[in-house]
């Protein structure tokens, strides 16, 4: 289960305002700190998933989506609000962002494996299902250097999955692979979605999400300009895009 009330998240952004020369040797006499303005990422969302609920999250790029997920899994700190999270999560926010390029595909699937918080018994135990599912049996001891973007992803994906968490946040992560890839990868997340896991589900495939999803929320600037059945809520999206490109 997840909880998110009032949640806002603000960053500083340097100032905007053009300074002259003088202006920037006075502010370095003076020395006064440097000019930001403040930026909200997210400013009050709320929203309530239920345990083997699947909520997906929409909306153009700079909307707070990853943002969103971030503070849920507890990688960034809200400024006001908060998150309540039940159960244990496993965020797919950046898959392969503990890979180690120089090692082999063996080793990184131990290293990554830990980096997830699976034991080592159990990546034993795993290990050639990890491999089957990436399709990479014939380059389990090449340097990960050597693997093409579609092959670092699928090997990612593949060690993510054999996570057993209560919570799955998924990022964009049917941008991964060749098409044939990404089917495996819709068929896994429904599989996930089937046993009773709660996933909140970021993507701007808004066929996956309407077929994933029953609800989802459509954010702008930061803020929740919708709530509610996927289709209903997608409708609302293309209707403002199309409406924005005229």
């Amino acid at each position: 289960m997840v909880q998110v009330t009032r949640l806002s998240k603000k960053f500083k952004l340097p100032h905007q305002r053009s300074l002259t020369a003088f202006d920037r040797l006075a502010a370095f006499i003076k020395r006064q700190p440097p000019l930001y303005e403040e930026f909200f990422a997210l400013r009050d969302v709320n929203f309530h998933v239920e345990k083997g609920e699947t909520l997906g999250i929409i909306g153009p790029n700079g909307s707070g989506k990853s943002t969103l997920l971030k503070i849920v899994a507890g990688v960034l700190a809200p400024d006001r609000g908060c998150v309540f999270v039940r159960g244990k999560v496993a965020p797919f926010l950046e898959l392969g962002a503990g890979f180690e390029p120089e090692l082999s595909a063996r080793e990184n699937i131990y290293l990554y494996g830990a980096i997830m918080g699976i034991p080592r018994k159990e990546i034993d135990r795993r290990y050639w299902d990890i491999l089957d599912f990436a399709e990479l049996h014939r380059f389990e001891f090449m340097k990960l250097r050597n693997f093409s973007s579609g092959m670092y992803a699928r090997l990612a994906f593949s060690i993510a999955i054999q996570t057993n968490p209560d919570i799955f946040l998924l990022d964009e992560v049917l941008a991964v692979g060749d098409e044939t890839f990404q089917k495996k990868c819709i068929e896994k997340i429904e599989e996930i979605r089937q046993s009773g896991k709660t996933i909140l589900f970021v993507s701007h495939s808004l066929a996956e999400v309407k077929k994933l999803c029953r609800n989802c929320i459509l954010l702008y600037n930061g803020q929740v300009a919708k709530i509610g059945p996927s289709d209903h809520v997608i409708e609302t999206y293309l209707y403002d895009m199309e409406k924005m490109s005229s």
